[in-house]
């Protein structure tokens, strides 16, 4: 091989593989070095070098220079197992690097197969890895489709290198935000706290530098544009997005919304939040299977313990209820179908039949729940949205 083809050869091997230049010369001059060692039998005074510029190869034994397409195919066929090895090496290394630096990163890529339920995604000439318990609860993906998702991990599994993704994560919905949502992307808004049950609800805690900027507003849109494409990409998991208050009690009442809050007290020693809430707020409070006040106490960072007013007042008054409390299990007061007027009867009865009964049982429905139930029409599926929205 003359110079010019060595260097035709190592540009392209370097741009197929990502692996620097001078490395692929240093990995052949070792390779033919220990060709040399095998055909000679002997490590003493060799020496091969290549010039960088004309692609000259140079091997010396001792004094004498030595003729590389001489040296017979076993120590050539190890030369090249040598040079192999190394490529792999690199290779595994210049895929590492770039990867692990971009750890929590948001990257967009095609699902290639499956096996036992992982999708292996590809990022170009990259496979990543997203595994059953990283996807979405009950989404589908099928070969050829484009996918969101952030890295999660990336390790070495021997020679190669692993590269896991995640749906679930809530840094999926923060670098989503970023992308949708120029303000944030621009640091004028920024989000404080994130906090997921992915596929179900997510609540998001943001804050602006610029008073002038209603930071809840630019995140929803106009008639909701924006948060409706992040909302569509996650397959209809609500958000809510609520402003961050460095205030405690303030911050909790803003992240049990929907539901409002009468009172709260705080303890800073044990990081709890005692919420008072009306009888009429304690279900949209809790939320399906606990999980309004759930998220609401993982966003703050505090515990928050509910009581109803009635409640509330049995037990302190006018007072934080800071004192031991003996174990209990909370129960929330829910509200009949049949006694929220704006329903109307028939639709309480389609409900009903249904399964529904109370407030608490279609909190967590979208609308096309709804419209899965017999006798509920488009427009009664939006009104019944609306009422959820309002209460």
């Amino acid at each position: 091989m003359n110079g010019a083809e060595l260097l035709k050869g190592v540009d392209f091997v370097s741009r197929e593989r990502n692996i620097s230049k001078e490395v692929i010369f240093s990995s052949i001059e070792k390779a033919v070095r220990l060709a040399i060692q095998k055909c000679f039998d002997d490590e003493e005074g060799i020496a091969v070098t290549i010039d960088r510029q004309s692609g000259v190869m140079q091997a010396l034994k001792g004094e004498k220079e030595l003729a590389t397409e001489e040296l017979g195919r076993i120590p050539a066929q190890a030369a090249k197992q040598v040079l192999i090895q190394n490529f792999r090496e690199e290779e595994s290394n210049a895929v590492f690097n770039e990867f692990d630096a971009k750890k929590g990163e948001l990257v967009h890529g095609t699902v290639g197969r499956f096996e036992g339920g992982a999708a292996t995604v590809s990022l170009g000439k990259t496979e990543c890895l997203l595994p059953r318990g990283e996807q979405i609860p009950g989404e589908t993906h099928h070969v050829g489709e484009r996918v969101k998702a952030v890295i999660l991990e990336v390790k070495r599994v021997g020679h190669r290198v692993r590269i896991i993704l995640s749906r679930t994560h809530p840094d999926l919905i923060r670098r989503m935000f970023e992308n949708e949502i120029p303000e944030i992307n621009d640091r004028t808004i920024e989000i404080k706290a994130v906090a997921r049950e992915s596929g179900y609800r997510t609540k998001v805690a943001v804050s602006s530098v610029d008073m002038k900027v209603d930071c809840v507003g630019a995140c929803v849109g106009v008639r909701g544009s924006r948060i409706k494409n992040i909302v569509d990409e996650l397959g209809g998991e609500r958000i809510d997005i609520v402003p961050w208050s460095s205030d405690p009690e303030r911050f909790a009442k803003l992240a049990l919304a929907p539901a409002r809050v009468a009172r709260v007290f705080s303890d800073a020693v044990s990081k709890t939040i005692q919420a008072v809430v009306d009888e009429d707020q304690l279900s949209l409070a809790i939320g399906r299977n606990g999980q309004n006040v759930r998220l609401a106490s993982e966003l703050t960072g505090w515990k928050i313990d509910l009581y109803s007013s009635r409640e509330w007042l049995e037990r302190g008054g006018e007072t934080p209820l800071f004192a031991p409390l003996p174990e209990e299990v909370t129960a929330a007061a829910d509200v009949r179908l049949a006694d929220i007027g704006a329903l109307g009867p028939a639709t309480v009865a389609v409900l009903e039949d249904a399964g529904y009964r109370t407030l608490n049982d279609i909190i967590d429905l979208d609308r096309d729940d709804f419209l899965r139930l017999p006798g509920i029409a488009p427009e009664e599926a939006d009104r019944l949205m609306a009422i959820i929205n309002e209460l």
